[in-house]
């Protein structure tokens, strides 16, 4: 044991520390995390400098980062945006990777004299590209919600989904006696039904309750520890009928898409998703064979120039014919240029079924790395042909109505009205809260809640902060700190923060904070109150609206000298007494300059006294 993990801290250290420098290095650079794993692992793996162990022991660990990308990509698609983006997914995505696939076969088939089985087996994994590289250059440059990054991320989405038929292909194709050996294809096209039916039948009625059940309990550990289970348990279940663990673990991720813990279950599973992906890619690097490379490095530059060119081509003709303007279709075509992350597994499975050898293996996995370090490149040199014209109305590219325009945070009957009037005015709304009766409750009335905890970062950005131009927090209970308003503002600074607070105390705390409005609840209410007790002693509707001002007034002053100094016995002397004598004490005060009450209430201001 103690052998064991000592061995497990050399070697971890060195490759972790590497991983990490490396990174921030072409995270500077804006190549991305993924190229700094590949060459991190190649600098620390044996044929360089040789401090860790053997790659394919931590490929067996890193594999289930794979597993996990899937079980994301499947909680991605929920029947709604299927729905919307199907024209795109399902038709510009499928013949993009169909005419690509086939495209890069023919030139891997004719340029380099490999067979057609072994031109396919490298071929259909290169049509795919990097939606680790991708999708992050589309959010920095903050066009993933317009039309030209909803086709990009459609086409990316369908990339991820077809990893597995294409893993399917492979195993088709594969010469290895052991696979051979294994079911006819008719029988496994029965279990792979069987399995993905019994899957979803356990997502309804076994996952969902259980989810459930840990809701209630409030256990947010326990609701890791699930969804890591019905990701493994899923492609568990694959792996002993002989199917693909990823296919388990997409279909694992369809089956919840649409359930109340979506956003709970992403913000859980990702750190997990991160590292293991992570270290996927520094056991792809530590595999290369540097020597194949270093041998035909010729090869490898002419055959990542032309993966660049023809996928270029093919997708800016294919984007032209789906009626996009050419400069977003060239656009559109250099994103996805490169080889993606999937081409590595697709390799191995190629490999173990004796589809290609080891070598081509390491060269093709070189031509993907050379591939994913140009597009950075390519799409700033290409940045002023790209620029895209104004239309004929005058109008650029403008992002969609999709997603969240407002998150509310905490849907019970102050949130629900809050909701219900945004909805009014076709602001489009994603709700959260952690009670579960209320979640099944709000979906009778058709309402989409979703379970989580709406103060941490992860579960907003995930639910779609970034993207979101009101984040509402209208739980009780006054659990929104400062810090927390801070910590949100900065995460998302597009968007304007309310808070519903309780009373005094609780809204000092947040004066001076980044919050756009601050509902100092039981003031509107109390003033409701008073204004109805007034009407019903007959007082004149125009004095029960001086003394709501007076009162408005007189509140936004004590809430100033209480902040200031720091106590809630500041400013006693300007509580409303006797209306008759305050207001004329008010008019005593004013400046001979400044203007009069004009008698209207006030009502419709945010009652914090900002």
């Amino acid at each position: 044991m103690a052998e064991g993990g000592h061995n497990f801290v050399a070697e971890y250290a060195p490759l972790l520390g590497a991983a990490l420098l490396f990174v921030l290095i072409f995270r500077r650079m804006g190549l991305g995390a993924t190229l700094g794993y590949l060459v991190a692992g190649a600098v620390v793996g044996p044929q360089m400098l040789g401090l860790v162990g053997d790659a394919q022991d931590k490929m067996v660990v890193a594999e289930f980062g794979i597993a996990l990308l899937l079980f994301l990509v499947g909680l991605e698609l929920s029947p709604a945006r299927l729905w919307r983006m199907k024209r795109d997914i399902f038709g510009f995505g499928l013949v993009q990777v169909v005419l690509c696939g086939l495209a890069i076969t023919a030139v891997v088939m004719f340029g380099a004299g490999f067979s057609l089985a072994a031109a396919l087996a490298l071929g259909l994994p290169l049509a795919l590209s990097s939606t680790a590289q991708v999708l992050p250059m589309l959010q920095s440059a903050g066009r993933l919600r317009t039309p030209f990054g909803e086709r990009a991320f459609s086409t990316l989405l369908f990339q991820d989904v077809s990893i597995v038929p294409l893993i399917t292909i492979i195993a088709v194709m594969s010469r290895n006696p052991a696979d051979s050996a294994g079911p006819p294809g008719w029988l496994l096209a029965l279990y792979t039904l069987g399995a993905v039916t019994g899957l979803v039948l356990a997502g309804r009625y076994i996952l969902r309750p259980l989810f459930r059940l840990i809701g209630n309990w409030g256990e947010r550990e326990m609701f890791v520890f699930a969804g890591l289970f019905t990701v493994v348990a899923s492609a568990a279940l694959m792996q002993s009928l002989g199917l693909s663990t990823a296919l388990g673990a997409f279909v694992a991720g369809v089956m919840l898409a649409d359930s109340p813990y979506r956003h709970e279950l992403e913000a859980d599973i990702e750190p997990f998703r991160s590292i293991l992906l992570g270290l996927f890619f520094l056991s792809v690097g530590m595999l290369l064979d540097l020597g194949a490379i270093a041998q035909r490095p010729v090869f490898v530059f002419a055959m990542a120039m032309a993966l660049i060119a023809t996928k270029t081509a093919v997708i800016t003709g294919l984007a032209m014919a789906f009626r996009m303007p050419w400069r977003s279709a060239l656009a559109l075509g250099l994103l996805l240029s490169q080889g993606g992350e999937f081409a590595f597994v697709l390799f191995a499975q190629a490999q173990n079924a004796l589809l290609i050898a080891p070598e081509a293996v390491s060269v093709f996995s070189a031509v993907v790395t050379l591939s994913m370090a140009t597009t950075p490149f390519l799409m700033m040199f290409t940045s002023r042909v790209r620029a895209e014209e104004t239309t004929a109305s005058g109008e650029r590219d403008a992002p969609v109505p999709d997603g969240a325009s407002a998150l509310i945070v905490g849907y019970g009957r102050f949130g629900q009205t809050v909701g219900q009037m945004l909805n009014a005015q076709g602001i489009s709304v994603t709700l959260i809260d952690t009670d579960i009766e209320m979640i099944d409750v709000a979906g009778q009335f058709g309402a989409k809640v979703y379970y989580g905890d709406g103060t941490r970062l992860d579960l907003l950005r995930q639910a779609g902060g970034a993207e979101a131009q009101l984040i509402l927090f209208c739980m009780d209970g006054d659990k929104v700190s400062p810090e927390l308003v801070e910590a949100v503002h900065e995460s998302f600074p597009q968007a304007a923060i309310f808070i519903r607070t309780y009373d005094r105390r609780a809204l000092l705390k947040l004066k001076g904070s980044a919050a756009s409005g601050v509902v100092r609840e039981v003031l509107e209410s109390a003033i409701v109150m008073a204004r109805r007790a007034m009407e019903a002693v007959g007082v004149d509707l125009e004095e029960i609206d001086r003394t709501e001002d007076l009162y408005r007034r007189r509140d936004h002053e004590r809430l100033r000298v209480q902040h200031e100094a720091g106590s809630l016995l500041a400013a006693r002397e300007v509580i409303v007494g006797n209306p008759e004598l305050d207001w004329r004490a008010e008019h005593e005060r004013r400046a001979p300059d400044q203007p009069a009450p004009d008698g209207k209430s006030g009502r419709g201001g945010d009652g914090g006294g900002e």
